[in-house]
């Protein structure tokens, strides 16, 4: 199998290891079945090694058990085995393209995880180790074993394709190919009726307005970080300080270590003190978005810093979150009557948050919060406020969205799906165009297969 850094995926190639795999035990007895009926020969050569007409037939058996519509007539069968015979031509021209690299291996470590995980996946389709031992007996293979051993040869083949394709890629040796919108067009109509229906969707603009603490409490927040930066100063450890009293929980327990960071990866003010600093130099209390910070600088470099920080959050209370929800609807009545969106965003949005969408959402792939908000509701609609979650806080944030589309349930249109089309189609003759090279650089050479279609599958 070959599937290029890109994500193209060729006709034989293109299916699945887990796919493959499933279909595996009724494949391998099809094949076995059809070798006894068939005279086994030779249909390839590429380079010194020859491609037998049961390793075509293998791929058949793969393609029926996975409930593949085959040929019934005879010039189809003919084209639909050359190509299975030309993909296996293509694979094997990889495979000793890798051999020969000394900088193409693929460790046992890397097959070994993806076998793991792809025998667990095949075994829970069977109710018991007897059944999943009857149908590996039932293609040929004796035990559990045999069986893993093919499919690590079926791994370690699959990633070193991968491997030789991504490496010609980043030597700029696959060169882009332009496809043009006719083209598009012309495959649109070829590839329509297998494409998946498309889900509802929506596209919408947002804001996102979060729970703030009172004055109060930022006062007294500020005081306890205060105190703090005063003890590291008089000499206390500050890792000790940090697993005693930050309150980020994903640093605190490892001494508020950040680990490396580079620019425009945290908070504006956060990152403007970080790297000002030197290392071993402690900063004044910096305060952000999610509280009051202290920040000590461990090791840089010229392009990112490895910090450590304090963190201390003010306390938030219930008539916070109501305060928040009352911005939410201000903001709301704001927007209905024409304020800019773009105005709205710099005096109340969230900064963690995404301001809108310029691409369709799949309804079902939004959280549960925006599914129930949004329902049923037309385009052009205002929703909201309503709550999510604030992880940062521990308290919710309050979102109003205008739906700018709704979009049915239905069948995906040619200008819906025309980019990733293009380059689909670019990678798949780039890719063509590498294969093409190679194979003019080894000797390949096919023998007629009509001989054995001749004895019927």
């Amino acid at each position: 199998m070959i599937t290029t850094p890109g994500g193209l995926n060729l006709k034989h190639v293109a299916l699945s290891l887990f796919a493959l795999l499933l279909a595996a035990p009724v494949a391998a007895a099809q094949q076995r079945a059809a070798s006894q009926q068939n005279i086994d020969g030779i249909v390839a050569v590429v380079g010194t090694r020859a491609i037998l007409w049961s390793e075509v037939m293998e791929v058949i058996g793969q393609d029926r058990a996975q409930g593949k519509q085959l040929p019934d007539d005879s010039a189809g069968a003919n084209a639909y085995a050359r190509g299975i015979l030309n993909n296996l031509i293509d694979e094997e021209v990889l495979l000793q393209r890798a051999a020969g690299d000394t900088s193409i291996t693929v460790a046992d470590a890397d097959v070994n995880q993806t076998v793991d995980r792809q025998m667990q996946q095949i075994r829970s389709q069977f109710p018991s180790d007897q059944e999943f031992l009857r149908q590996l007996r039932s293609a040929g293979f004796g035990t559990q074993d045999e069986y893993r051993k093919w499919v690590t040869d079926q791994a370690r083949r699959a990633e070193l394709q991968r491997r030789v394709v991504q490496k010609f890629q980043q030597e700029g040796k696959m060169v882009r190919v332009a496809v043009s919108d006719e083209e598009v067009n012309e495959a649109y109509e070829r590839a329509k009726a297998t494409f998946p229906k498309r889900p509802p969707a929506v596209t919408f603009r947002q804001l996102v307005i979060p729970t703030t603490a009172s004055k109060q409490a930022l006062d007294r927040a500020r005081a306890k970080a205060d105190s703090l930066l005063v003890e590291i100063r008089a000499g206390a450890d500050f890792e000790q300080v940090a697993k005693r009293s930050s309150q980020d929980s994903a640093s605190k327990e490892q001494g508020g270590d950040l680990g490396w960071n580079r620019r425009n990866e945290l908070v504006p003010e956060f990152e403007q003190m970080m790297f000002a600093l030197a290392p071993g130099q402690i900063s004044p209390v910096v305060f952000t978005q999610y509280g009051f910070h202290i920040i000590r600088v461990d090791r840089a470099k010229p392009a990112e810093v490895r910090a450590r920080h304090i963190l201390i959050k003010p306390e938030y209370v219930g008539d916070d979150t109501v305060r928040a929800r009352a911005r939410a609807d201000s903001a709301l009545q704001l927007w209905r009557s024409g304020t800019s969106l773009d105005t709205l965003v710099k005096r109340y949005h969230d900064r963690d948050e995404a301001e809108g969408s310029l691409e369709p959402f799949p309804k079902e792939q939004l959280p549960q919060s925006y599914r129930d908000a949004i329902g049923a509701r037309p385009k052009g609609d205002f929703v909201g406020p309503f709550a999510i979650a604030d992880k940062n806080r521990g308290v919710p944030k309050f979102v109003v969205l205008q739906l700018t589309d709704v979009i049915e349930a239905g069948d995906y249109t040619v200008e819906e799906v025309r980019d990733r089309m293009r380059e689909s189609l670019s990678q798949e003759r780039s890719f063509r165009r590498l294969i093409d090279q190679l194979k003019r650089e080894t000797y390949v050479r096919t023998h007629p297969i009509e001989p054995f279609l001749a004895k019927g599958p």
